[in-house]
């Protein structure tokens, strides 16, 4: 698009702008270190830094324009707030130069990102997803400008804190499908509890036009109900007969990796899943059902499935060292309910004889007043796997989670900070063990999982 098109979307006006006619023909960046030859650059302000002030950088790495609040002496579209101007054009885009793109969007408690991640790679065409967790006001537009006229699927996750913020990205982006993997209690602190949560995701159906697709999780009871607040059709999936997409004869495999038999109303195929743990059952078969809606049959279905790859950071992604000490790092973020499902994972994870499996947990942000109980319960669940280790890091929390643990019967040892995690683990691992890490971001787990990927000597058991 031309400055002068993007500044009649937005309602904006050029500053400092030589050609009115220039075009800006790569994607959006609010990053300065990553504008290039023919991006757009979104100043955005924020807490500590106020992206106005890189608005010259962003020029002189070839940025074409800035969209500003006011003129910073290089090209730019001035607007009365940044944000809203960025969340116009790219609804412009996607009904005028993508407008071919089918918009499948997805929310959840938990799951999201690992089934966008599947989603991705079992559509045909070419397809433009997510990247990272950009599923906010911020990156969701980002990601609409990561399409061209060429991309056949554009597939968003979104994200919400409040009632009302997943309406607001529909209004961004209609969805032509729309994908809901579960109502948990992720950031139930900031929504008062699941019927309010459940409320925020149901948005996203409520988005559909009468020809648009709702995937619901048939196995959650908060879920299953949001059809009827669907504005389109409605297919399900799960475990249970009522599912129109269902998995059967579930196994897991030596790394914790599920394979099924996937039933649909066309027939049955065989998946071998290359994602870590039961949950990705359910992700899959969300995956499954937007792949048939997309008129793909069972047996490509299951075949694509079987040959995706996890894509993104810190969600179950797991490594083996050259000592053969595996690590799953599932430090990304963490809820009552993810914390569940990955513990599951690593009590699946197949030992040998002398192999152990490693619980190293952190605490779990934004549970409100539900905190404690919450972290106790964690504590309760993760006694009752079997494992060989719970090491616990941090505060108050996972305090609390020692008082679940030994409430339960079990044994676990407190850590203060990560720096005593990994000395601890540094000297005590040995060959063939697994070692789950699982927090919410903030905690620093996610440093605590690369270290433990360094190279170093395996210590004697403790």
């Amino acid at each position: 698009m031309s400055l002068t098109e993007i500044a009649e979307v937005v309602g904006g006006r050029l500053a400092d702008v030589l050609d009115p006619e220039a075009r800006v023909t790569q994607p959006a960046v609010f990053d300065s270190r990553e504008a290039q030859p023919g991006s757009l650059f979104v100043a955005l302000k924020g807490e500590r830094v106020d992206g106005h002030a890189y608005a010259e950088s962003a020029h002189n790495k070839g940025a074409v324009v800035a969209l500003v609040t006011h003129p910073v002496g290089v090209p730019a579209i001035v607007v009365e707030n940044v944000l809203d101007a960025f969340g116009k054009l790219a609804h412009d885009l996607l009904t005028g130069p993508i407008a071919g793109a089918r918009v499948v969007a997805i929310t959840g408690s938990a799951g999201k990102t690992s089934t966008k991640d599947l989603v991705g790679q079992v559509l045909p065409g070419t397809v433009v997803a997510t990247p990272q967790s950009f599923n906010n006001e911020i990156g969701l537009p980002l990601t609409v400008t990561l399409a061209d006229t060429g991309t056949d699927h554009l597939v968003l996750e979104m994200g919400a804190r409040h009632i009302g913020d997943i309406r607001e990205l529909t209004r961004i982006a209609p969805p032509d499908i729309s994908v809901v993997t579960n109502v948990g209690t992720a950031h139930i602190g900031e929504f008062g509890g699941r019927d309010n949560i459940a409320e925020a995701k149901g948005e996203i159906v409520e988005a559909l036009s009468p020809n648009g697709l709702a995937v619901l999780n048939a196995d959650d009871d908060y879920a299953q109900p949001m059809a009827e607040r669907s504005g389109g059709r409605v297919v399900t999936y799960g475990l249970g007969e009522n599912a129109t997409i269902r998995a059967t004869d579930i196994t897991t495999d030596a790394q914790g990796r599920p394979s099924y038999t996937l039933t649909t109303p066309e027939g049955t195929a065989r998946v071998q899943l290359q994602f870590v743990g039961g949950v990705q059952v359910h992700n899959s078969l969300a995956a499954a059902a937007v792949g048939r809606e997309a008129g793909l049959d069972t047996t490509e279905i299951a075949a694509r499935l079987s040959r995706a790859l996890p894509r993104s950071k810190w969600r179950m992604e797991t490594e083996t060292r050259a000592d053969n000490v595996t690590i799953v790092n599932d430090a990304y973020n963490a809820n009552p309910n993810s914390m569940r499902h990955s513990l599951d994972a690593l009590a699946s994870m197949t030992r040998g004889v002398g192999q152990r499996a490693v619980a190293v947990l952190g605490r779990m942000n934004e549970l409100g007043t539900d905190s404690r109980t919450a972290h106790e319960g964690i504590g309760r669940y993760a006694a009752g796997k079997s494992l060989d280790r719970i090491i616990l890091v941090g505060g108050e929390e996972a305090q609390w989670m020692l008082t679940g643990v030994r409430s339960a019967g079990g044994k676990a040892e407190w850590m203060p900070d990560q720096e005593a995690a990994l000395d601890l683990l540094h000297s005590t691992l040995r060959p063939g063990d697994v070692v789950l890490v699982k927090a919410s971001r903030g905690v620093e787990l996610q440093q605590l999982a690369s270290a433990l990927l360094q190279p170093t000597s395996v210590g004697p058991d403790a």
